[in-house]
């Protein structure tokens, strides 16, 4: 059965904890391209969609932005 359920937006507590990722690590991979950039929620919010974060955790090593596009 599908479900219409939106896309969660993940904060960075909740991203942190669920990828065992330190803060510094995180913002490097993003900075890289190997990590889903966050998305602006308001002026000084920003988060993740969870879709974006649960496909880097189907395959961290080999996931890449543009691989995945801007998700």
């Amino acid at each position: 059965m599908m479900t219409n359920a939106p896309d969660r937006i993940l904060r960075l507590p909740t991203v942190l904890e669920r990828t065992g990722l330190s803060r510094a690590t995180l913002y490097r991979k993003i900075q890289h391209g190997s990590f889903p950039r966050q998305i602006a929620i308001s002026t000084r919010c920003a988060g993740w969609r969870e879709s974006a974060v649960n496909e880097w955790m189907k395959n961290p090593m080999f996931y890449h932005v543009d691989d995945h596009g801007r998700v």
